[in-house]
């Protein structure tokens, strides 16, 4: 008997943490811009991170995803040190192409879309596959087309970027972090440049990877989406947590005061 997709993430959900973000700073010069954040996401959970502009959010992502260097701390990626080794105790920099083979576990959808634009969609989407994990073409195209129906956008595989708009462009973006086949999915304010009557498409795709058992990591405005898709909720400041815990709970009870000032203007 075949088990219910919502009880299959649940239990996916109670397994070991798939993401330890442990004590992590990091510094811009004198600028200290992340102080000590410590994190969890478990496999197969939604952690939606919100906060005010400058608290560090995005930058925490860019670190996850090794595009900046922590200054201190450690993040683990399933059981894999990010962009170090451990040698006695002592962090080491791992090589460009450890850190490009480490990358390929991670997806990243950004704010603005970065498409190449001289590439329709579907080339787009086959360009890291073919180039990277060495896929035939076919085989490349054969899963584009596949990632592109999910997203609603089939019809769209020899559209190009120009061609497209802001929602239907971020779509193609998430299908093409997907085509990498990661085991982790980061959004860094995915709706952030697109108009309001656009940002439903690109949340509903969000919505469906999270339903599938898809780790993600989620920086974010969209309140409602946090508290209808995700498993945990923390709210950054300054550089730190602030608060952290059920979606739900944090919005209904806020332990903080800085908490209830956040929501209290985004609710």
């Amino acid at each position: 008997m075949s088990t219910p997709m919502n009880e299959t993430v649940a239990a996916v959900k109670t397994g070991e943490p798939l993401v330890r973000i442990e004590d992590v700073h990091k510094f811009f010069g004198t600028h200290h811009v992340l102080r000590g954040i410590d994190m969890t996401v478990r496999e197969g959970e939604v952690s939606v991170i919100i906060g005010p502009s400058g608290s560090g959010k995005s930058t925490l992502l860019r670190c996850v995803n090794m595009l900046e260097t922590i200054s201190a701390g450690r993040i683990r990626v399933r059981d894999d040190l990010i962009g170090f080794r451990d040698v006695n105790g002592r962090l080491h920099h791992l090589p460009a192409k450890d850190i490009a083979a480490q990358r390929r576990e991670i997806g990243m959808v950004f704010q603005r879309f970065n498409l190449f634009p001289h590439r329709t969609a579907l080339q787009n989407i086959i360009e890291a596959p073919t180039q990277v994990k060495r896929q035939s073409k076919a085989a490349a195209r054969a899963k584009a087309m596949e990632l592109l129906d999910r997203v609603g956008l089939a019809e769209k595989a020899d559209y190009y970027p120009a061609q497209l708009s802001g929602g239907q462009q971020q779509r193609v973006a998430i299908a093409r972090a997907l085509a990498m086949e990661p085991e982790l999915m980061l959004f860094d304010e995915p709706t952030s440049a697109l108009d309001p009557e656009l940002v439903g498409d690109v949340l509903n795709v969000m919505k469906d990877l999270a339903q599938s058992g898809m780790t993600m990591i989620v920086v974010t405005h969209e309140i409602g989406f946090a508290r209808e898709v995700g498993d945990t909720l923390t709210f950054m400041d300054a550089g730190v947590v602030v608060e952290s815990g059920d979606p739900r709970e944090v919005m209904a009870n806020p332990l903080h005061a800085r908490t209830r000032e956040f929501l209290s203007r985004v609710l």
